[in-house]
C-alpha cells in the first residue's frame, strides 16, 4: 500500500482462458466487501512496467509470462479501507508460459508475510452480472 497523498504506479496483467480471467481476491475492511482485481504490483524506480510485471509474477506466484502485449494506461482514483488512493495502472494482456496455471482452482500467495491473498479463475459473466465486484470498473472496457 502506498502512503496517503502519493500517486502509485502499478502494473496489472489481464490473463484470460476462454470466458475466465485470472484475478486476486481482496477485502476492504471499512466497506466489509470482497473485490477482485487482476494480478500485478508496484513498478519500482528504474524498472519498466513490463519488467515489473515479469518480476511481480515471479515473486508472488513463481509464474513465467508469455505473449506479453501492452494494452493501456488507466488512471484509478479509489477509496480503500477508508483512505483515498490514486494509481496509474499500466495494463498488459499476457498468457502463462506453463499450462499448469490454467488448471489450478486457486492458489494462495503473500505480498508481505502478514498479507495473504488468493488468486483464482473467475468467469467474466459473474463480474458483468454484478454478482462479484471487479476493480477498477474501467477494466470492463478490456473484457
Amino acid at each position: 500500500m502506498n502512503k496517503e497523498g502519493q500517486i502509485r504506479v502499478i502494473v496489472l496483467a489481464l490473463i484470460r482462458d476462454g470466458n475466465r480471467i485470472f484475478v486476486s481476491e481482496g477485502y476492504d475492511p471499512t466497506k466489509q466487501s470482497i473485490f477482485y482485481r487482476a494480478l500485478g504490483g508496484g513498478v519500482e524506480f528504474g524498472e519498466t512496467s513490463r519488467i515489473a510485471l515479469i518480476r511481480e509474477f515471479q515473486e508472488e506466484i513463481q509464474a513465467e509470462l508469455t505473449n506479453i502485449r501492452y494494452l493501456s494506461c488507466i488512471e484509478n482514483l479509489f477509496t480503500f479501507n477508508g483512505k483515498q488512493g490514486h494509481e496509474i495502472i499500466q495494463l498488459y494482456e499476457c498468457d502463462f508460459a506453463d499450462s499448469k496455471f490454467y488448471h489450478i482452482e486457486s492458489l494462495t500467495f503473500s505480498e508481505t508475510p502478514e498479507r495473504q491473498h488468493r488468486a483464482l479463475w473467475i468467469d467474466i459473466s459473474r463480474f458483468k452480472s454484478g454478482e462479484l465486484r471487479l476493480v477498477p470498473e474501467v477494466f470492463f472496457d478490456f473484457l
